[in-house]
């Protein structure tokens, strides 16, 4: 099975040459999400809970209007700009992925794209 690219103007395009998402083999890859609107293009500033939910909102368009579900979250990776705000994030976090959550792996980035504090990537497979 050939890759496949999936885009929806319901979430932010791409600040560069990627996609927004992947499918292949039944696979869906999401490339990085931020706290981007869609509409506008702009960041959502804002606390790093305000900042977590504009982009864990954006992760979940992408993975509904691809055809998956939440609860298919395989793997997320996360980007924090500081560490410090682990707390703050994992709050926000934990009301997207409440039950049977992703395994996950969180680290520190340092300067982040545009200067955002949180940016999480993931991939997914169907749910039965």
């Amino acid at each position: 099975m050939q890759k496949q690219v999936f885009h929806t103007d319901k979430a932010p395009r791409p600040k560069g040459p990627y996609s927004q998402a992947i499918i292949h083999n039944g696979i869906l890859y999401i490339s990085g999400q931020g706290p981007m609107d869609a509409a506008s293009g702009s960041i959502a500033r804002g606390t790093i809970e305000e900042e977590t939910r504009v982009t864990l909102n954006n992760l979940k368009t992408l993975i509904e209007e691809s055809g998956y579900k939440m609860e298919g979250v395989l793997k997320v990776t996360c980007y924090l700009s500081n560490m410090d705000d682990f707390d703050g994030f994992n709050r926000i976090y934990g009301e997207y992925f409440s039950y049977s959550p992703p395994a996950r792996t969180t680290i520190q980035a340092g300067r982040l794209p545009m200067d955002i504090k949180v940016e999480i990537d993931a991939i997914a497979g169907h749910t039965e």
